[in-house]
């Protein structure tokens, strides 16, 4: 597809650059898409909302710059776009203000501040390096400064996508969020921090072992214990939450393998494309029904909600859609994004055997590892969703007076609502149905930005293909059989049985933040305190010494120069008195005098001399002047004018 380019100069001393390829037209339509749906369905859901009119105004405010995001051009204009959307979220989170949504917001910002400060110090590092931050027109140069500038720019990119160790924000920040929000904030917002990390990974480290490694290695942990996290989940938007750490687990470990693949990632570039898609629009669903939920009840908790969709068949369907969709079920489209992705490790293990490759730190063992740990945990997936299928439409609440009620609603969403679910569900059957038509269509798009080759003849529903499927839906079955009916449910009720200290936020991030970090600056702050206290007279003493030294070493060279360059000349001999100008005033005094004497002072003449009183006081200006002209305190106050002068002209 043809590029366009589009810049703004002046803007920051930088400008702002954009450019619109397929990669590019292609999310900007998914993000334009999920807004629409979810403002749609927010007029419903926010009608008894407060202060309706600043979530709408901040939710503009961060699709122009989520769109910004996606059409930038290079690391500068993300940032800039970057850091407006993260703060014009931040609303989102503390909508209805209440006491657990603020401290939510609170985590949300620091983790978006703080990684676009540690995102910034990396985009100055490169432009220092590069003098360009536009990474398409850079390649890894093997230098130490340039993987540091990247790997602190993965950190800010990585804290918004939500990958581990900064993925604390997903799990506090949707459960509190209006469900139409956190849509926007697992199924866009989310992929906004993706597409920062797919430019480094597709332009600075493109075909870089170390990168790729580092990469993976996020995505595998991610991908886990994303997974495990909603596995013990009894939140139903925080089992989606957790759900989306998971799925971006899978798009950063199909990153990961895309580098290490290098000139062969064709497989990987169209897998982390088309799940990077899916997830858009499962969660787009998922969340919007969980919203669907809590404007009937109010409530998340499974346990409360439980039996809720049993006779809502509409709602039923939908769900049912996105629980395939995000378990990899055949037929539907995270079956299609999971597969190129699980391929994609599969081809990377066989060309280490075939010696195509060679490994830098996983070997063909560890990556038949990774590949058993990515089958694991979409068996997790499978078992999560069974979970919360079977809780909202298999069974029944125990109380049976709220079932009656749950059973007689009939109205539980407008017709509006109804239509916007029904997009995304509908997307789920016909690109898992027709992945040569849809998905391809989509990864042809986008193989000039992912540097990548189309598919040729890849067969979605071969044998061995499906292998991987089936193996993750029997792992899902046992897990959900004999974990989540077993182990994660006391008599007949769901219980969280994930320990609280396994709560990086609270046991790590606030201690370490509020309490480890200012002990330690206050310790280091006092021990220099006391030193400065025990310095301070020694030093004063010191430079009052210093100073008298100075004051006479100065006080040598001045009386030198009086004595050498500037010494008085001694006059050869008497000067005439007076100078003709005196002389001819003092005539003239003089003989005024005289005529005063003979009239007016007869009786009271005066006998002074005009023309040697003027003459004294010429000779005395005369030497005056001389003695200043020679002197160094006149020429240091030339020199202070002239200077003095030079700075005005300048500022001028």
């Amino acid at each position: 597809m043809r590029e366009w380019l589009f810049t703004i100069n002046g803007i920051c001393g930088f400008g702002l650059a954009f450019k619109l390829d397929g990669f590019r037209l292609l999310y900007s339509a998914i993000a334009t898409l999920m807004w629409v749906c979810s403002m749609i369905f927010s007029v419903e859901y926010m009608a008894h909302y407060k202060n309706k009119l600043r979530y709408y105004a901040f939710s503009a405010v961060t699709y122009f710059a989520t769109v910004g995001v996606f059409l930038s051009s290079d690391l500068y204009t993300t940032f800039v776009f970057f850091e407006i959307m993260s703060l014009a979220s931040y609303v989102w989170v503390i909508q209805d203000e209440r006491k657990e949504s603020l401290r939510a917001g609170d985590t949300y910002l620091a983790i978006a501040v703080i990684g676009g400060l540690v995102m910034l110090m990396g985009i100055f590092m490169i432009y220092v390096q590069t003098g360009t931050t536009d990474l398409t027109a850079l390649s890894f140069d093997g230098s130490r400064m340039q993987f540091i500038a990247g790997t602190l720019m993965l950190f800010g990119f990585a804290a918004k996508a939500g990958g581990f160790p900064l993925h604390i924000w997903l799990p506090k920040a949707h459960p509190v969020a209006p469900a139409p929000a956190s849509a926007l904030l697992s199924g866009i917002l989310t992929k906004a921090g993706v597409f920062g990390i797919l430019l480094l990974s597709c332009y600075l480290f493109w075909g870089n072992e170390k990168w790729g490694t580092l990469i993976l290695t996020i995505g595998v942990i991610t991908m886990f214990l994303g997974a495990l996290l909603a596995l013990f989940s009894v939140d139903l938007k925080r089992t989606l939450a957790c759900s989306s750490v998971s799925q971006i687990g899978f798009i950063l470990t199909g990153t990961g393998v895309y580098d290490l693949l290098k000139e062969h990632n064709a497989l990987a570039a169209g897998g982390v494309l088309m799940h990077m898609v899916n997830h858009s629009m499962i969660k787009l669903l998922l969340f919007m029904a969980a919203g669907v939920v809590y404007m009937n009840l109010h409530e998340l908790d499974l346990n409360q909600i439980r039996g809720f969709g049993r006779k809502k068949p509409l709602l039923k369907i939908q769900f049912l859609m996105g629980a395939l969709g995000i378990g990899g079920i055949p037929l539907f489209n995270g079956y299609v994004s999971k597969t190129l992705i699980h391929e994609s490790i599969v081809e990377y293990r066989e060309l280490l055997e075939e010696g195509v490759l060679m490994p830098f730190l996983y070997g063909k063992g560890l990556i038949t590892l990774i590949e058993w740990i990515f089958i694991i945990s979409g068996g997790i997936t499978i078992a999560y969703m069974t979970k919360l299928f079977v809780v909202l439409f298999v069974e029944k609440n125990s109380d049976e007076e709220r079932q009656k009620r749950f059973d007689e609603k009939k109205h539980y969403m407008s017709v509006a609502s109804a239509v916007v679910l029904s997009i995304p569900a509908l997307f789920m059957i016909l690109a898992g149905m027709f992945p040569h038509f849809i998905p391809e269509s989509f990864i042809r798009l986008s193989t000039g930005f992912l540097r990548s080759q189309a598919l040729e003849n890849f067969r979605y529903f071969s044998l061995t293909n499906l292998t991987g499927g089936f193996y993750s839906i029997a792992i899902g079955a046992v897990l959900y059989l004999f974990v989540v009916r077993k182990c994660l449910m006391k008599d007949g009720e769901y219980v969280n049985r994930w320990p609280k200290y396994l709560d990086l936020e609270e046991y790590v991030y606030r201690p370490l933040l509020l309490i480890v970090l200012p002990a330690v600056l206050g310790f280091l702050c006092r021990i220099l305190d006391r030193f400065v206290d025990t310095a301070t007279p020694v030093l004063i003493h010191c430079g009052v010494f210093v100073c008298r030294l100075a004051d006479r070493f100065i006080d040598s060279i001045v009386v030198g120069l009086r004595k050498t360059v500037f010494k008085e000349e001694k006059l050869p001999q008497e000067r005439i008195e007076g100078s003709p100008a005196t002389h001819l005033i003092g005539s003239w005094m003089d003989h005024a005098i005289h005529v005063m004497n003979d009239t007016v002072w007869e009786y009271k003449p005066k006998k002074e001399n005009a023309e040697h009183r003027l003459a004294m006081i010429h000779t005395k200006i005369s030497e005056n002047n001389a003695i200043i002209v020679r002197s160094l305190s006149f020429a240091l106050s030339l020199a202070g004018i002239g200077l003095i002068l030079i700075l005005l002209f300048m500022l001028i």
